[in-house]
């Protein structure tokens, strides 16, 4: 008997560190860094049209130091891109 691995998905509004959480589900070799093959699984579980490419754009965006993976200090520009172009609300803090 197969064991799929079921990811939680995300509500359209949630806080930062939600938003981290979810994506750390997808952090395959577990570095605590987002690659953009990371990031487009994450994307296709939302059922998201053209994951391969709003992955590849949302890199563009954040990736500032161009080293390919999105860093924790770079989380502020995916936050903001999945805010303005993937129809998501991320607060940065809760709202208790």
């Amino acid at each position: 008997m197969a064991f799929m691995r079921s990811h939680l998905l995300p509500q359209r509004e949630m806080t930062a560190g939600e938003f981290r959480a979810w994506l750390r589900q997808f952090d395959a070799d577990r570095d605590g860094r987002i690659s953009r093959e990371e990031l487009q699984r994450a994307l296709q579980s939302l059922h998201t049209w053209f994951a391969w490419w709003k992955a590849r754009a949302a890199m563009k965006e954040a990736d500032v130091n161009r080293n390919g993976v999105i860093e924790e200090e770079e989380m502020g520009r995916l936050i903001a891109y999945a805010n303005e172009h993937l129809r998501m609300k991320i607060y940065e803090y809760d709202s208790s």
